[in-house]
């Protein structure tokens, strides 16, 4: 649950994951998003090189993960299409694995 806030001037109120009190409408939803993308980011960083950023600046920052989000979708997409290439061989083999039937001119 990491972060909780700290005692500085004007604080900003913070959200914690699993808090039920307090949480209803928009910030609820938003908890929720944030649950399903977590998992995401974690995968990222772990091995679609996003944990170390070695471009500099805010730029550099902002290149980095747009390019590793860039990269995930890639290997998104290339699943989905090995899997429609195994989809589309297994029909070929099946057509062509059949006996042919021999129907008689009359």
């Amino acid at each position: 649950k990491g972060y909780r806030g700290h005692d500085a001037q004007n604080p900003r109120r913070v959200f914690i994951s699993g808090q039920k009190r307090g949480v209803f409408g928009v910030i609820k939803r938003e908890l929720r998003r944030r649950s399903a993308i977590e998992p995401i980011i974690g995968h990222l960083k772990a091995e679609g090189h996003l944990g170390r950023c070695y471009l500099k600046g805010r730029a550099g920052d902002a290149a980095n993960v747009v390019l590793s989000a860039v990269g995930h979708n890639f290997r998104r997409i290339l699943a989905w299409l090995r899997y429609l290439l195994c989809l589309f061989l297994a029909q070929l083999w099946r057509t062509l694995a059949r006996p042919a039937s021999i129907n008689p001119a009359s």
